[in-house]
């Protein structure tokens, strides 16, 4: 791949040499698809508004002498869900693509969701840009993937890249979690886990080239994974950190309703913006990052003196919210509202018309306490139909009917309870948004199925995506037993003493007091991102078969055909049918 991309400079006053020069980051990260508006309120985001005030914001970082601006993301650029099934439905451009290319970003770092669908789907995303903006991440190799290879040697992908700004050099680098090969699917995309030195070494590429001017965008799934990194790289300026969804503000910093500042775990205290770390010489970096949804956009003013280093953040530095109300509204670009935000609109508005069931409870779909720690009705009524379409269809693809079924709670993502009453086409697409298909996985030995279900509960209380919603058995565990340890290739490195008791829905048992029962194989129904090795679960390498229909499908058909649309109190109790027990 190419080491840099040049952009061309956006007009500016020229810069005066050996003379302070002012640049504005505006940045963004995780948008996600959320293109009409922050789920909560739709008051506030929105990519319309979003655009229209970060061209406002823009135009005023550059109309002082000695001054530039730079716009930017940390990734995870879309995401799966009705949103971006209106993007799929369209093809390329897709809205999303439209949409962020009139932001007018100068690079873009590549996030895990990304991959999601695959690469190709992210060749046909990064495609669709009109702008030739490169997407950068230092440690991902993308040569083996023919397409996002080609947009390598067109500099569309790239480690790092070079902007210029009133005569000024931006040397810009990106970064990827090294975990992403067991939360997404990046398919033949080697994924680079030295991040340190990978980014280090794009540094000092930039750095050799005279450029005296550095920023990190990096999507490592937290601010405090950039706050670690920071402190061991040299000679990068600024960092913006991507994936964790925090959000940095100050004292008087208006922010939208219902959103908190979030807390420094070092500290207890809310962060401010930016957070200060010193980099391994010893000098201070700002690294700052927002929440998500198009909510707000980043605005980090800093002053460089004539030898490119920080000495000043301008107090007025913060987020600045997305608003469609109270004094700072802003009002939506017309032509990404007719482009994008109208159609998508329509789209989602036929998928909710379409009532699939009623339901007699609510169902839990949230995440903290829910589907990421603990058995849901929700998670029961997936996991129910994962299991169902795996034994419809066994016979067609020759498989082993399954006589069980894991989900994975983090794809479980609606994150909200859905009350009693219709569920809708919209409502499947928001629970299982991802391009995640139905598997079998026939012939599991006993121990390797207790490990599948010890990394189940692993990260317990912590609440994270391997943690199982089940069907066609019962299992308790134990949360004060040992967890089990599992390396990325699916080698369990630690054995877990959590899981006590395993028994199928026949009665047949896998596991009493913590040890495995001798006996057959199980056959497991599951997505093909878990059967993979997605969220360690330790499969390891065993054949398994797509069944033809995603899991969105599977639960579509599942609560219309075989529930006959009705969604009972007796069949999916809101506290759950006792699946799964934390013992104590």
């Amino acid at each position: 791949m190419s080491v840099t991309a040049v952009l061309a400079a956006s007009p500016a006053a020229a810069a005066v040499p050996d003379e302070p020069f002012t640049l504005t980051i505006l940045h963004n990260n995780d948008g996600e698809s959320q293109l009409l508006g922050a789920p909560a309120d739709p008051n506030f985001g929105g990519i319309a508004r979003f655009v229209a005030l970060a061209r406002s914001l823009q135009a005023a970082a550059t109309a002082a002498p000695n001054s530039g601006v730079v716009t930017l993301s940390s990734g995870d650029n879309y995401l799966a869900g009705p949103q971006f099934a209106a993007s799929q439905a369209k093809g390329v451009p897709f809205y999303d693509s439209i949409g962020l290319d009139a932001v007018g970003y100068d690079a873009l770092a590549i996030g895990n969701h990304e991959f999601d669908f695959g690469p190709d789907t992210l060749a046909d995303f990064i495609s669709g840009f009109d702008s030739g903006v490169p997407f950068l991440s230092s440690n991902l190799d993308v040569s083996a993937e023919p397409r996002l290879a080609e947009l390598a040697e067109e500099g569309r992908i790239a480690p790092s890249t070079v902007v210029e700004e009133a005569g000024q050099r931006i040397g810009i680098v990106g970064a990827t979690t090294p975990a992403l090969a067991s939360i997404s699917s990046p398919r033949d995309v080697v994924v680079g886990q030295d991040v340190l030195g990978s980014v280090q070494k794009a540094v000092d590429e930039l750095t050799a080239d005279g450029v005296d001017k550095v920023v990190l965008i990096s999507h490592l799934q937290s601010v405090g994974e950039d706050r670690q990194l920071i402190a061991q790289l040299r000679d990068v300026d600024v960092a913006i950190a991507g994936g964790g969804d925090e959000l940095l503000a100050n004292p008087g910093n208006p922010l939208v309703p219902g959103d908190a500042v979030s807390v420094d775990p070092t500290t207890g205290q809310p962060f401010g913006y930016p957070i200060q770390v010193a980099d391994s010489t010893g000098r201070t970096v700002p690294v700052v990052t927002t929440a998500g949804d198009y909510k707000y956009i980043g605005r980090l003013t800093v002053t460089f003196d004539g030898d490119g280093a920080v000495t000043a953040v301008d107090p007025g530095s913060g987020p600045v919210r997305v608003s469609g109300v109270e004094a700072d509204a802003v009002a939506p670009d017309p032509a990404v509202q007719a482009d994008v935000v109208d159609p998508v609109t329509a789209f989602n508005a036929d998928l909710a018309a379409t009532v699939l069931a009623q339901s007699e409870v609510a169902l839990e779909g949230r995440r903290e306490p829910g589907v990421r720690t603990q058995e849901t009705n929700l998670g029961n009524l997936l996991a129910d139909a994962l299991l169902d379409a795996g034994q419809d269809g066994a016979e067609e693809f020759g498989v082993t009917p399954p006589q069980v079924a894991l989900q994975n709670g983090g794809g479980i993502r609606n994150n909200s309870l859905i009350p009693a009453g219709p569920v809708t086409e919209l409502d499947t697409f928001s629970v299982a948004p991802f391009a995640n298909f139905v598997a079998v996985v026939p012939d599991v030995p006993r121990a390797q199925f207790k490990e599948l279900l010890e990394n189940a509960v692993s990260q317990i209380p912590v609440a994270d995506g391997r943690f199982a919603q089940v069907a066609g058995f019962r299992f308790t565990y134990d949360p004060a037993g040992a967890a089990q340890v599992t390396a990325e290739d699916g080698t369990v490195t630690t054995p877990g003493t959590r899981v006590t008791e395993v028994v199928l829905d026949d009665g047949t048992p896998i596991v009493t007091a913590g040890a495995v029962v001798e006996g057959p194989g199980v056959s497991v129904a599951t997505n093909d991102f878990s059967a993979r090795g997605g969220d360690v679960y330790p499969f390891r390498g065993l054949p398994f078969t797509s069944v033809g229909v995603s899991y969105q499908q599977a639960l579509a058909a599942y609560i219309a055909d075989d529930l006959a649309g009705a969604i009972t109190a007796a069949a999916y109790p809101e506290a759950g049918s006792g699946r799964i027990t934390a013992a104590g």
